[in-house]
């Protein structure tokens, strides 16, 4: 398996799908299923948005966006549908950042001992988002960030937002984000950066790949992803108001990690319908050559609320003629 996404291969995934009353535990609620085959979503019934699990060993990781005054809360699985709490990953941040508003966190597995922890937060000397790195020896931390100033920070673009590290097939290592123009009425454009072998620091230029230019993206467009699958180079992204029922999950073909990209034309791929609304910030894992689609979404009519907030989503994403698609957001989930 190849890509950012590929290494979170979902060997559990399988048996997870073939539990019956999958979606208890301590961070969920469970409802009997009408046979054996079937999961029930949500899978994380909290407030937990924009989620992204890598797996290591046996077990699933998932970091969050900052909840339950925690800046980087992470659960564990071992099927990606049974989730427990297991902490905060970053439980101190850097002498320059803010505590609040510690947003989007991904990691990547660099070495057996060693994890990478990206994530937004508050930069105190510029006043806008910015993007930090933090290190560690194991999946759940605690990470530790000893720089002294941001890794990305574009305070005149209106801060950077949602790193994503992405693992390409020639060993490579790049970092995706978005410029947080929204904040300031600006264009918000999709960037790529070569990071060091280290995972630490940015090599070479940064690229523009993307900007919100369709009606569905509304003002924005942001949450990016990489993920290769027979050879091509997807670029997921979500886009409009994360806090509407407009926003959507879309993705467009890159020639390579600097570009260039084209959007499809079908997207949104991903959007509300009358059991979750808002879904997007998404991520992949995969299994067998199935690919399943990890995303955030509000129960309908509860947009921007807190209790329950942004849960924790579940749905295959099928490929037809090297173009994919989402089964969802489907409540109950047959294997």
């Amino acid at each position: 398996m190849t890509g950012r996404r590929s290494r979170r291969g979902a060997a559990a995934l399988a048996a997870a799908l073939l539990t019956a009353g999958c979606g208890g535990g301590p961070t969920t609620e469970s409802s009997t299923p009408k046979d054996a085959n079937v999961f029930t979503n949500p899978v994380v019934r909290t407030d937990a948005p924009d989620p992204q699990a890598i797996r290591v060993g046996d077990t699933w990781y998932l970091f969050h966006t900052n909840a339950g005054g925690r800046n980087v809360p992470v659960l564990t699985s071992p099927d990606l549908v049974e989730w427990t709490p297991a902490g905060d990953a970053l439980p101190e941040l850097p002498d320059w950042a803010d505590a609040g508003k510690t947003w989007a966190p991904e990691a990547i597995q660099l070495a057996p001992d060693r994890f990478v922890l990206y994530y937004t937060v508050a930069d105190r000397a510029s006043g806008r988002q910015c993007l930090g790195r933090a290190v560690a020896s194991t999946p759940l931390g605690p990470y530790a960030d000893d720089s002294d100033k941001p890794l990305v920070c574009q305070p005149d673009l209106g801060g950077s937002i949602d790193a994503s590290p992405f693992r390409d097939t020639d060993g490579s290592l790049w970092l995706l984000w978005k410029n947080d123009g929204n904040a300031i009425g600006v264009d918000t454009w999709l960037w790529s950066q070569r990071l060091s072998p280290d995972g630490l620091t940015l090599t070479g230029p940064a690229t523009k790949l993307l900007k919100q230019t369709e009606p569905w993206e509304g003002t924005l467009i942001e949450g990016p992803f990489f993920h290769r699958h027979d050879g091509k180079l997807f670029l997921f992204f979500a886009a409009n108001a994360y806090d509407k029922d407009t926003y959507a999950e879309g993705y467009a073909v890159c020639e390579g990690p600097t570009g260039p990209c084209v959007k499809a034309p079908e997207n949104p791929i991903l959007k509300s319908n009358d059991v979750a609304t808002g879904p997007g910030h998404a991520s992949i894992v995969e299994q067998d050559g199935r690919t399943w689609l990890l995303y955030h979404a509000w129960p309908p009519g509860q947009e921007g609320t807190t209790d329950p907030g942004r849960q924790v989503w579940l749905n295959e994403l099928v490929w037809t003629d090297g173009a994919p698609s989402v089964r969802g957001p489907l409540r109950e989930v047959q294997r």
